[in-house]
């Protein structure tokens, strides 16, 4: 099984994540924000990957740590749990519509991280009716981005990210992390025509 386990225990954040990449779904980690919960359990249920582990960070600061860094511990995971990443598609391509917002991404595990983000975003924060007072309640959306920053840092990949329409911000975060989810997933399968070559002209994927 391509499982990987990392801590990151900071000043500011501790975050234990377990991801499985042969999974079938599943999203079981305790995240103290509620719509970020929501976007990781659409991330792990479109790509088919197992998530446990949990979330925990300075919300009294902000939530730019915790989602930052949480970034950085999954894509420490896809990292890990790839390792040399022989025998994978290694790229992967989607095009997801979610109502009146489309999303589509890019992605390519070849060691190099760097990040293509045109959200289009209003910038407003997300935030509960019922507890608008409550940091958990709410999302920014300027952490978005800083979400996928982290995950290209950790993972060591390229992607692009483009919302080309949209009215709410909500579809349209929503159908971006849709959009790496099914992305990504078609780049780490397991491509049986590689019969286990490393997919690179150099014969090794390095930063």
């Amino acid at each position: 099984m391509r499982t990987a386990t990392v801590k990151r225990i900071t000043g500011e954040t501790q975050i234990e994540l377990t991801l499985n990449l042969d999974g079938s779904g599943k999203c079981e980690v305790e995240n103290p924000i509620g719509f970020f919960d929501h976007m990781l359990k659409a991330f792990c249920k479109h790509g088919l990957f197992d998530l446990s582990g949990s979330i925990k960070g300075d919300l009294n600061v902000d939530q730019h740590h915790t989602i930052e860094d949480t970034g950085i511990t999954l894509g420490e995971c896809f990292k890990k749990a790839l390792g040399n990443c022989a025998g994978i598609y290694r790229s992967g391509f989607f095009i997801y519509p979610m109502d009146e917002s489309l999303a589509q991404a890019a992605v390519d595990f070849g060691g190099r991280p760097f990040l293509v983000c045109n959200a289009d975003l209003s910038g407003i924060p997300l935030v509960s009716s019922s507890s608008p007072e409550n940091a958990a309640a709410s999302f920014q959306t300027d952490c978005f981005e800083d979400f996928w920053q982290g995950f290209v840092n950790g993972a060591c990949c390229n992607l692009h990210i483009d919302v080309t329409r949209g009215r709410s911000d909500h579809h349209k975060m929503e159908a971006a992390f849709k959009a790496c989810a099914k992305a990504v997933r078609t780049a780490v399968q397991i491509d049986e025509r590689q019969n286990g070559a490393i997919p690179s002209t150099k014969g090794v994927i390095t930063v």
